[in-house]
């Protein structure tokens, strides 16, 4: 936004310090969002034992997941307009409250039916909550200290979905899986009675809200949206377990949802009172943070899955292994950001980002010299160097993609750059899963075709293990032999096939690196100025 632009904006849309600390307010909004974001990965784990207590199969119990994440995609970008609407505090502590009652809901559900639809309420309740606590701290805060406000959100959302699977198990093996969900009834009543004496809407919010009397509720643009991110999501987590388009099911929900959301951006661009503010995307530094950010949540859960799966498929770790190996991760990402958020004030945020996704792109790099022979060390120490590269990207990311825009549009922003890393997240595990999949076949394929018999060390190999298998297996050894060999191709084409995901995210994320430096430039003295 230009000196001129902003010297344009109303008085009600600058800076108003609020009633009480700030801190204060960042720790009780960042409370429930953690709450929210824990969610998302808690479940996973337990899908086992859910479906067992339930008496569904396994592949039913995946809309578990399935309705949350696409109830909660389809709330995120509106909840900037709710929130004009209704008044932002009151949409937030509605959240609170549908999250919370719907958590204890899912606690005592007698049936997987009833279950999936506490779920569905649960994301839609989740899903403003993110995006209302980004906007409440852009408005909490003065410019000077956003980055250190963001550095608070960042750690709720960045180390939230790393420890989930690995809380969920420890609750699921220790008590009951419906501890998963009763957890968050005291945090969720905890908040709310914070919410309730703490936090006001801004002036700005309030002249908005009287405004909004008068719009009339833009019903086609909220049923596109709804069922074209309902449908994406669908596709994005049933697609590989369906074969993607060789499914009538995923080739007709792709169509529908690609037919809804391209006449969504038609409708939304030239509605008067838009649910969605698309116009935002004219400011440079918005998009591209967005661009960021979408990538960020693609890496972040492509790998927070690969890993896990990685160490116990392939090194034979435990769930709780798994899980502690990502933890000294999670501890470097809680050291820097505060960092981030001080020295956000003094650099150029530019070069921290440079850093960032420098970083980000090293460890992945790192990851591809994995082998089925690595320690608990070099995978700590490469989640370690991911963590590094995170912390420095996602306060800067979400600062600058503010600097420019006017404080009454934080609602609008904070709903889409969200929806983007969301979305982001979903495709980035859609994609990991396909590729370890087909890029198995094509090792497999690749690996089998050199196997000959005729060929001398293939020859000695098989005819050393059938030698010593004959001692115990008389007749069948050769055939067990054969079997051994089968079985150690399967292990390398899937460990090749790990690299090759590192690879590819570690070269994405190298390609994202000049898109930092197309950010509008910061003001003099590096410090980013939200209006």
């Amino acid at each position: 936004m230009s000196e001129a632009a902003a010297a344009t904006l109303p008085a009600s849309a600058a800076y108003t310090p609020p009633a009480v600390n700030p801190w204060i307010i960042a720790l009780t909004v960042t409370l429930a969002t953690f709450m929210e974001v824990l969610d998302t990965s808690i479940a996973n784990v337990s899908l086992p034992h859910i479906a067992g207590g339930l008496a569904a199969s396994v592949d039913e119990s995946t809309w578990i997941l399935t309705s949350y994440l696409v109830s909660n995609a389809i709330v995120l970008p509106m909840s900037g307009w709710v929130s004009s609407m209704i008044g932002r505090k009151r949409f937030y502590m509605s959240c609170v409250a549908l999250f919370t009652i719907s958590s204890f809901l899912c606690g005592l559900a007698p049936n997987l039916g009833m279950l999936i639809f506490f779920r569905v309420l649960q994301g839609m309740g989740g899903g403003g909550l993110q995006p209302s606590e980004q906007s409440i701290l852009a408005d909490t805060f003065p410019p000077k200290k956003l980055g250190m406000a963001f550095a608070m959100y960042g750690m709720a959302v960045v180390v939230a979905p790393a420890i989930g699977p690995t809380l969920g198990g420890f609750i699921t093996d220790n008590y009951s899986w419906r501890w998963i969900f009763y957890i968050n009834v005291p945090i969720g009543v905890i908040s709310l009675l914070l919410t309730s004496r703490l936090i006001t809407d801004p002036p700005h919010l309030s002249g908005e809200r009287e405004k909004g009397k008068k719009f009339n509720i833009d019903y086609i643009g909220l049923g596109l949206l709804a069922l074209g991110l309902g449908a994406l999501q669908v596709v994005l987590d049933k697609g590989q377990r369906l074969d993607w388009f060789e499914s009538h099911f995923i080739l007709i929900l792709t169509v529908i949802s690609m037919a809804a959301l391209v006449t969504a951006v038609f409708w939304e661009w030239r509605h008067e009172n838009p649910v969605i503010d698309l116009r935002l995307f004219r400011d440079r530094s918005f998009a591209i943070g967005n661009t960021m950010m979408f990538m960020l949540g693609f890496i972040l859960l492509a790998t927070t899955l690969l890993l896990p799966l990685f160490s116990q498929t392939m090194l034979g770790y435990t769930a709780r292994e798994a899980g502690l190996s990502l933890m000294p991760g999670g501890l470097v990402i809680l050291t820097c950001m505060p960092l981030v958020g001080f020295l956000l004030s003094k650099v150029d945020p530019r070069w921290l980002m440079a850093f960032g996704m420098g970083m980000l792109s090293f460890a992945l790099f790192h990851m591809t010299r994995f082998d089925l022979y690595i320690d608990f060390k070099t995978v700590a120490m490469a989640r370690v160097f991911q963590g590094m590269g995170l912390a420095f990207l996602f306060v800067p990311i979400n600062t600058v993609a503010y600097a420019y825009l006017p404080r009454n549009k934080n609602n609008a922003a904070s709903g889409l750059i969200n929806l983007a890393r969301n979305v982001g997240g979903s495709m980035g595990i859609s994609f990991v899963t396909t590729m370890l999949a087909r890029r198995t076949q094509f090792h497999q394929s690749s690996l089998s075709a050199h196997l000959n018999p005729a060929n001398p060390r293939v020859a000695a190999m098989l005819h050393g293990t059938t030698s010593s298998l004959r001692a115990s297996s008389g007749g069948t050894a050769l055939h067990q032999a054969y079997a051994l060999l089968a079985s150690t191709i399967d292990r390398q084409a899937t460990m090749l096939s790990y690299i090759d995901n590192f690879r590819i995210l570690g070269i994405a994320a190298l390609f994202l690196l000049p898109c930092v430096f197309v950010v509008k430039r910061p003001r003099k003295g590096g410090e980013v100025h939200v209006h």
